[in-house]
């Protein structure tokens, strides 16, 4: 398995792929954590096996190279452990904790187990456990905010390892002692600094050197912006940097103090690009957010931000080119904030927002529209989008979107919580909705389509939009009903009724009519069924849906099935048969004179069935279906074995296997697209 990192920001540095060789200082603390590794627990000096994984524990301010630390320490140790590396960061860059249901989803999505969409938090702890129980693995969980986040992911495995950072001692989890941080020694604090400025300014004047990693209090953090602000000013001695701080007034942290200086001493359009930062969702970064940021080109935006990398302002992310990403760090996204509360106005931080999120909204249209190969209004459409926000082809808008999956969603989860650019939110999820089935099929993007319709949920109700709130309860429950929460789905199928009937919406009404049947017959609640697959077909054949119609009378002749009412289920399927042959729906036709033909056998009207089987055999070719027509030959092979006729049995058979055998295997990495994935509506909200 590979080394792989999930969470909020979903990605891994690409620092981390090139740690070995570069980590700084702590001996002692890699020694000792290296050693609590093998340490006794309690547990064993009991007698008793230990029940869980070893945590170890990394303390430190924000700054202190915490991370840098864990990583080291993982990356030293993980041949240990085969099964690979898990990391999870715990918080929003804001501090936010991250809710361990989502934690616990994209570690089982990194072990490739299945996650049912809208599992609650227990389910998926438990399931992680459970995938966890036979490897030999190490969790790195960054930024965690408190013991129970921890401990609801702990593996129940000895032989597993967890190494937890945080900014002090997670009380509540036992037998865990807290390695602290304080600051680099002198010799690494100024090797750090050597990094960025080169040997010979360090070379010519030592003392300033250490008195400079001495203001910085050795923190990393705090190091690497001082060693950026000199590589940005190869003129400038050290003693310059060292002589500034020291007359500058001190204010909060060491590293607030040396950013407070970087960012006085950037060209103003940089500076506030930099402070802008803070509005990236997940803290990820790309040219065309920074650019709706600060309303710059893409080009401009891209230069600025590969010069915050260089100067110790940004991380780099992997990417495939031309788009990189970057990640804010996050001991600086909290003082980048407090930079942009300082200095920009309350409007102008909402209009840079809604700039980025009106950006996100056309790349997503342009990153949908380049699948819709076949449609020419979409081609249009896409020749019309300005050249900066096209796609080459598929695969790089599906590499886009799955790189910037956890920003997205992000995104979607900050415009909603913002209360004030609903109407913006809005078209964010639902082009975010139909990009990720377009790409990844309903099924595969299960969990975030439950996430995002939640979301669309919440602004409904908000805002009173009936006919919005129809839609994601009827999204919603879908996927409860698609993941066995049959009990659950009736109820959001219930309430999208009640919406639709407020929003005088006869679609939405019938759709929820037929789901609230559909749940009943999955419940076994036959009678309760048919009831709503006729109230759902009385509304369509108002509305003149032939279609839709011939379909429920298929769905009421299935329910009298289940309850063994044949008659009325014959009559159902008969009206199903008509309904299609109708509107002229060849594939239709033929699966509802297959249905009509079963229930013909259960009746005991053999002769019957076997002439509508062999009608559907008709229509099963015409339709060219050849999956259908195979079953039904081997349906005939059946009846023609009842009634004694072993020849007609072994002839009907054998050309069921000569077809099955020919048809070539289905391609079953197309992505699904489900008829209600996409049900978000658009209308306008009061903002």
């Amino acid at each position: 398995m590979t080394d792989q990192a999930v969470g909020p920001a979903g990605v891994r540095l690409a620092q981390d792929a090139a740690a070995e060789g570069r980590f700084l200082g702590r001996t002692r603390e890699l020694k000792e954590l290296r050693a609590d590794i093998e340490r006794a627990g309690l547990d064993t000096l009991s007698g008793r096996k230990a029940p869980r994984a070893r945590v170890l524990l990394i303390a430190g301010r924000p700054g202190s190279g915490r991370s840098a630390l864990a990583g080291e320490l993982v990356r030293q140790v993980a041949h240990r452990y085969p099964d690979g590396v898990l990391r999870a960061r715990l918080s929003e860059p804001d501090g936010t904790p991250v809710p361990v249901e989502r934690a616990a989803r994209e570690l089982l999505g990194t072990l490739e187990e299945p996650a049912p969409a809208g599992a609650p938090e227990g389910d998926l702890t438990e399931a992680l456990r459970t995938a966890l129980a036979d490897r030999r693995a190490v969790l790195l969980l960054d930024d965690a905010a408190d013991a129970e986040q921890v401990d609801a992911l702990l593996p129940d495995n000895p032989d597993c390892l967890a190494v937890a950072v945080s900014s002090g001692p997670l009380t509540g989890i036992a037998d865990v002692r807290p390695c602290t941080l304080g600051g680099l020694d002198t010799k690494s604090a100024v090797e750090l600094l050597s990094r960025f400025t080169g040997s010979v300014r360090i070379t010519v004047d030592p003392r300033a050197a250490e008195r400079l990693a001495e203001q910085c209090q050795g923190q990393p953090a705090a190091l690497v912006l001082a060693g950026g602000w000199l590589a940005a000013r190869p003129q400038s001695a050290v003693a310059d940097l060292a002589k500034q701080l020291q007359t500058d007034p001190v204010q909060g942290t060491v590293v607030s103090h040396v950013l407070r200086l970087v960012h006085a001493s950037l060209p103003a359009s940089a500076a506030r690009m930099l402070r802008l930062l803070s509005l990236a969702p997940a803290g990820l970064v790309d040219p065309h957010t920074a650019a709706a940021l600060a309303g710059c080109s893409v080009e401009a935006a891209r230069a600025t931000l590969d010069d915050f990398v260089a100067h110790g302002l940004l991380h780099t992310v992997s990417s495939p080119q031309p788009q990189p990403q970057y990640a804010v760090p996050c001991c600086l996204h909290p003082l980048l904030a407090d930079l942009a509360r300082a200095q920009e106005r309350p409007a102008e931080l909402q209009l840079a927002r809604a700039r980025m999120l009106e950006r996100t909204v056309r790349l997503l249209q342009s990153c949908r529209a380049i699948t819709e190969t076949d449609s020419p209004q979409a081609r249009e459409k896409l020749l019309g989008t300005p050249r900066a926000l096209r796609f080459t082809g598929p695969r790089a808008a599906a590499d886009w979107l799955r790189l910037r999956r956890p920003a997205l969603l992000a995104a979607a989860r900050l415009a909603v919580a913002d209360g004030e650019l609903d109407t913006l939110a809005r078209r964010l999820m639902s082009q975010l909705v139909r990009a990720m089935v377009a790409h990844f099929g309903t099924q595969a993007a299960a969990s975030d389509l439950y996430d995002l319709h939640g979301l669309v949920l919440d602004v409904a109700e908000r805002r009173r939009l009936p006919r919005e709130r129809a839609a994601a309860l009827l999204n919603l429950g879908d996927l409860d009903a698609r993941t066995g929460r049959t009990a659950g789905a009736l109820l959001r199928y219930r309430a999208a009724l009640d919406a639709g009937r407020e929003a005088n919406d006869p679609y939405a009404t019938g759709r929820a009519m037929e789901s609230v049947g559909g749940a009943h017959l999955e419940l076994g609640d036959y009678d309760r069924a048919a009831d709503w697959f006729g109230r759902a077909l009385a509304e369509r054949l108002a509305r003149g849906d032939r279609a839709d119609a011939a379909r429920l009378y298929g769905r009421i002749g299935a329910a009298h099935t289940y309850a063994g009412r044949y008659g009325q289920a014959l009559r159902n399927w008969r009206a199903a048969v008509a309904g299609h042959r109708k509107n002229g729906d060849v594939a239709a036709q033929a699966r509802a004179l297959s249905e009509l033909a079963r229930v013909q056998e259960y009746a005991g009207r053999l002769e019957e069935s076997l002439r509508t089987c062999r009608e559907a055999v008709e229509w099963a070719r015409r339709a060219e279906d050849t999956r259908l027509e195979a079953a039904l030959h081997l349906r005939l092979a059946d009846s023609f074995e009842h009634f004694g006729d072993p020849a007609s049995a072994a002839l009907h058979r054998g050309v069921a296997e000569r077809m099955l055998a020919e048809e070539a295997p289905e391609d079953d990495s197309e992505p699904e697209q489900a008829d209600n994935a996409c049900e978000i509506r658009s209308t306008p909200a009061e903002d």
